[in-house]
C-alpha cells in the first residue's frame, strides 16, 4: 500500500511539473514566463533572472553576496528561487540586514542553501521521491539537506529548521541548469 501511495505521489509530481519540454524549449524559445518575463533555455540563470520582475530581491542578494559569476558559470545547477514576496515574508529587517557587506557570509549561506548541484527537473526529482519511499533527500551547495516530498499535487521543499516551501513555477530551464520558483526562503542550520 505504502508503494502504491508513493506512486501516485510520484504521479502527481511529474504531473504537476514535469511535461518535458515543448517545442519552443527545444527550439530555443521561451521555457516558461517567471515573473512577467520570458525565461529562455538558451540563457544562464543569472541573465533570465534578472527579467523576473518577482526576482528583484533574490538578484539583488546573489549580487551582493557575489555569487553572479558562479550562476553564470556552466553549472549545471538547480536553483529553488524564492520570489520577492517570500522574502518580504522574513521578519522586518531581516532582508536589509542580511544584504548589509558585514553579513556577506550570513547571505551566501542564505542563498546557496536554494542551490543543489545538477540539473534536477521535475522528472529526476520525482525519481529520486519515489527511490526514497516518498522523500528525496537533496545536499545543498552549502551542504545543508533539502527535502523535496509531495502533497497532493503540490511539490514541497523543507529546510532543516522545518521550514516548507512549495514549488510555484517547475522546470524553467537555463542554459546551466534549471529554476524551480518557491514561495519561501529556505533558511540553512
Amino acid at each position: 500500500m505504502k508503494k502504491l501511495l508513493i506512486a501516485a505521489g510520484v504521479a502527481v509530481l511529474l504531473s504537476a511539473c514535469a511535461g518535458g519540454m515543448s517545442n519552443s524549449q527545444m527550439s530555443g524559445g521561451p521555457s516558461v514566463m517567471v515573473g512577467g518575463a520570458a525565461m529562455f533555455p538558451t540563457k544562464d540563470i543569472i541573465d533570465n533572472a534578472v527579467n523576473s520582475k518577482d526576482h528583484t530581491t533574490l538578484v539583488a542578494a546573489v549580487k551582493a553576496a557575489g555569487l553572479v559569476d558562479t550562476l553564470k558559470s556552466p553549472g549545471p545547477f538547480t536553483v529553488f528561487a524564492p520570489t520577492n514576496a517570500a522574502f518580504a515574508a522574513l521578519p522586518p529587517g531581516a532582508v536589509d540586514s542580511m544584504l548589509k557587506p558585514e553579513n556577506k557570509s550570513i547571505l551566501t549561506k542564505v542563498l546557496t542553501a536554494h542551490v543543489v548541484p545538477g540539473r534536477l527537473d521535475a522528472a529526476a526529482l520525482s525519481q529520486r521521491v519515489m527511490a526514497g519511499n516518498g522523500r528525496a533527500m537533496l545536499t545543498t551547495a552549502s551542504g545543508d539537506t533539502l527535502v523535496v516530498t509531495t502533497n497532493g499535487s503540490n511539490v514541497m521543499v523543507t529546510d532543516e529548521k522545518g521550514g516548507t516551501a512549495m514549488v510555484t513555477i517547475a522546470n524553467v530551464y537555463q542554459s546551466n541548469g534549471v529554476i524551480h520558483v518557491v514561495n519561501k526562503v529556505l533558511v540553512p542550520n
